[in-house]
This record gives structure tokens, C-alpha cells and sequence, in this order.
């Protein structure tokens, strides 16, 4: 397989179709006459479909049916995410409306906590707003202690 990149991933669920037959793997694995059929593929669309899928390691073939790779797993379930991240989109565009409003301060780390706690009730997105907002106000603290150390040794008389 080589050198595996993002690109290829993404390459190769980048049509409907791709998609659909990834999913489909996913949900239920199973045999290539009963994939072409239900998906209504032709042989050409099927086979050059399953092939980047292969080669991009997110499926693999078993007794003649096809089950997730590990990393198929994995990708799937990051896919679940985007998907849940497109559900709760209007609710994350508000969320952004209100840390960026002109004329309003950054919001206490406390009261974003809250807001994202109270607008989005899926737990994996909830988790990685709030880590990234505790992330970045523990950044902003690390900045004030660093810039009063500064201005500390720039006071001190020599």
C-alpha cells in the first residue's frame, strides 16, 4: 500500500457513490453481487469505487465479502462526526457570532462553557469546544504571566 496521505483518504470517499458504498460496508458488510445491487452501480462505477476504497486501506476483503479496515473503523466514525458537526452547524455559526460580535470582550471561559453546555447536546462536539476554549484560555493565561515576568525584569534596576 505505501505512503498513505489525507488526500487519498478523502479521494477516495470523495463522490456520492464512494460514500454510499463505504457507508454501506459499514453498516453491513457483505458480497460484491449483493454491494452492485443494492447501490445500483455498474460493474465499472463498483469495481473502480472498491479499488480506491482498497487501496486507501479503509476496506478489506474476507471469505469474498468486505468488512471495515481498523483504520476504516476509524475513519467512519470521524465521518459520524462531520456528520453530527452539519447537524448542529446553525448552532455552531451562533457560537462563533457571539466570540466574534464587534464591541463584545472575550466571554470568561466560564460563561463559553456554559454556552456550548446549553446549545450543543452531543457529547464529542461539546468535549471539542470546550477542550479548545480551555486550551486557548490557558494559553491567554500562560501570555499575562509571561508579559507581567517581562515587565518585571524590564522594572528591575540594574
Amino acid at each position: 500500500m505505501g505512503f498513505l496521505s489525507i488526500v487519498d483518504v478523502v479521494e477516495a470517499i470523495s463522490d456520492d457513490k464512494s460514500l454510499m458504498l463505504f457507508n454501506t460496508i459499514a453498516q453491513a458488510s457483505g458480497d460484491s453481487d449483493n454491494l452492485k445491487s443494492t447501490l445500483k452501480l455498474t460493474r465499472r462505477q463498483y469495481y473502480s469505487r472498491m479499488s480506491g476504497l482498497l487501496n486507501a486501506g479503509l476496506v478489506i476483503r474476507k471469505s469474498g465479502n468486505y468488512f471495515l479496515s481498523s483504520f476504516g473503523r476509524v475513519v467512519y466514525e470521524a465521518q459520524m462526526l462531520i456528520e453530527k458537526g452539519i447537524q448542529n452547524y446553525w448552532k455552531l455559526k451562533a457560537i462563533d457570532s457571539i466570540e466574534s460580535s464587534p464591541g463584545s470582550s472575550q466571554l470568561p471561559s466560564e460563561e463559553y462553557n456554559r454556552l456550548i453546555a446549553n446549545l450543543i447536546e452531543d457529547n464529542k462536539i461539546r468535549d471539542t469546544l470546550i477542550r479548545k476554549n480551555n486550551n486557548n484560555f490557558a494559553d491567554r493565561q500562560k501570555e499575562k504571566v509571561y508579559k507581567s515576568q517581562e515587565f518585571v525584569v524590564l522594572a528591575t534596576p540594574a
